[in-house]
Formats: structure tokens, sequence, C-alpha cells
């Protein structure tokens, strides 16, 4: 099993195998709109605009599991992140990424790159995982950690060239 054998589905209800996204570097976050990291959007964008040329996708999905602060519909984030942020990248249909109805995405993130003491738990919105172009999950990152100081991880895969 490797990242690419997953499927999710758009804020529109379409199906997307992540095979799609082969050979890309992936950010892949938790996001919601009423978080105090929710300006983050704002740094997400930034790296994806920056790079996109280069291979780097961001893949957002919502989660309401966190203080419940990605309460609303799929047209109501879509309406958020597109008037407030500009946001360009893909964003996804809401998921769980803790507990019983966990996506399995997210399983098998949180299980190729565990948290703080081992801890596989997704600890609050905006955690982010660094996947290289061959789907190995590299890195996890803290919900506080910034989309600007992720950037020199981001460099060195981005200037390797696909299926190299």
């Amino acid at each position: 099993m490797n990242i690419y054998d997953f499927e999710v589905c758009t804020l529109e209800g379409e199906a997307v195998r992540l095979d799609s996204y082969r050979g890309k570097v992936l950010l892949i976050v938790n996001v919601a709109s009423r978080c105090g990291f929710t300006p983050q959007y704002a740094g997400l964008e930034a790296l994806y605009r920056r790079h996109r040329d280069d291979g780097l996708v961001v893949l957002a999905f919502p989660c309401n599991q966190f203080g419940g602060q990605e309460p609303g519909s799929e047209a109501e984030i879509r309406q958020f992140c597109s008037s407030r942020y500009q946001v360009s990248f893909p964003l996804f249909a809401k998921i769980e990424v803790n507990g019983e109805h966990t996506h399995p995405l997210y399983a098998y993130l949180k299980s190729a790159q565990p948290g703080l003491l081992g801890s596989e738990a997704i600890k609050w919105n905006f955690t982010k995982f660094l996947v290289g172009r061959n789907g190995e999950v590299l890195r996890r990152y803290a919900p506080n950690t910034s989309p600007e100081s992720i950037e020199p991880d981001l460099l060195p895969l981005l200037a390797e060239r696909s299926g190299g």
C-alpha cells in the first residue's frame, strides 16, 4: 500500500485517485475555516503558486473534529477559501482524521509519520504531511509550523525530476 492507492472526493463530490498526483511533491493538510491557524491558507497558497510549476501540489482536507471549526457545507468552504484566500490548490470533501471514522488516507499518513512521542493522533487542524515524488511520506509538521518554514524542505524535492 502507498499514497497512490487512495481515492478521495473533491468538494464537488468527484472521486479522485491520488495516483493522478504521481511524480508530484505533495503537501497534505487538514484545514478549517474558523481556526486560529486559518491564516495559514495564505501561506499555503503562496507556496503553491510559487512552486506549482516545479511539481508542488497542496491537497487540503477540511475537518470539523477540532472544536467544530469547520461547520460549513462544501459550498460554504469553497466560497470561504476562494473569497478570503483566493485558494487555487485542490480542496477535498470534509473528512475525519481521528477516531472510528478516520479516512483511510489519514490512517495511512499517521502510521507512516507518527507525531510527537510516536502518537499517531492528529492534534489539531493544519497538521501537514510532506510526500515525495515517489509517494513516500517524508515528514509530518505540527499545526503551528508555518507553510513558509516548510519551504526549505520542499526545495530539494522540487529540484528532483519526476521519475529520478
